[in-house]
């Protein structure tokens, strides 16, 4: 009975980790869209003159440009954290640059277009694709932006590196060119929403993120839960071995 209820456990804890994996980036439907996620981001001009900022031991200068406002869907995310992104934090000492997020607003999300795409973050861009001819056609690249996201303030950073594709979120602060001395690092960013290829990305200095609504929080919940259960059932399986039948 004991060695039945270890394989139930090993069982249901794998289902629980692929389905989990499977499932915690999934785009909600129209249906799930907040009307605070559809209006198109705001901007307007900034009067603030550049100040410094630290983070990861080096000193930045941060330049605002415009008060900005941004509302949406996140469809796909990427670390600069990530022990493989060797451009931030190696080659240019890029510490500021918390995390990447390709947001998704307007009629892409009412109409639901957003759900027939692919996407998939890189470095420094957000890519996006599909193989359905007639969402192509109405999906509007205007309505997308990749946001290199800019935050020394410890709640901001956890907060903004918390965010999962599906959440729908507001960031405020300011489109902003940075840079540092050493290495003579600068970044500069977008400030319009229809150009197009390198250079179209919006550099944001952050003063404030909320998640207005998360996405699959069951689905989250189960990969820590199904690790869990997965540690459990193996020490189980040391502790209380099969015995064999005589």
């Amino acid at each position: 009975m004991l060695h039945a209820a270890q394989n139930l456990l090993l069982a249901a804890s794998l289902t629980l980790i692929a389905g989990g994996l499977w499932m915690r980036d999934r785009l909600p439907g129209p249906e799930a869209v907040l009307p605070a996620s559809l209006p198109e981001p705001t901007q307007e001009p900034e009067r603030r003159a550049p100040f410094p900022v630290s983070a990861g031991g080096i000193d930045y200068t941060v330049r605002p440009l415009y008060r900005y406002e941004l509302r949406g869907m996140v469809v796909s995310r990427h670390a600069t954290s990530a022990w493989w992104d060797v451009v931030h934090r190696d080659w240019w000492g890029d510490h500021l640059n918390v995390v990447d997020l390709c947001v998704v607003w307007g009629e892409t999300l009412r109409s639901g277009v957003h759900r027939r795409m692919r996407y998939a973050s890189g470095t420094f861009t957000c890519y996006y694709a599909t193989d359905d001819g007639e969402a192509r056609q109405r999906f509007c690249p205007d309505e997308i932006s990749n946001n290199h996201l800019l935050a020394n303030d410890p709640a901001i950073v956890k907060r903004l590196r918390g965010v999962r594709p599906g959440d729908q979120i507001l960031v405020r602060g300011a489109l902003a060119e940075y840079g540092h001395a050493q290495g003579g690092f600068a970044r500069g960013t977008s400030t319009r929403r229809d150009d197009r290829g390198n250079g179209a990305c919006e550099t944001i200095w952050v003063t404030e993120a909320r998640v207005l609504r998360r996405a699959n929080a069951g689905w989250r919940t189960a990969v820590p839960l199904g690790v869990g259960g997965l540690l459990l059932a193996l020490a189980l399986w040391f502790v209380l071995p099969p015995r064999p039948v005589e």
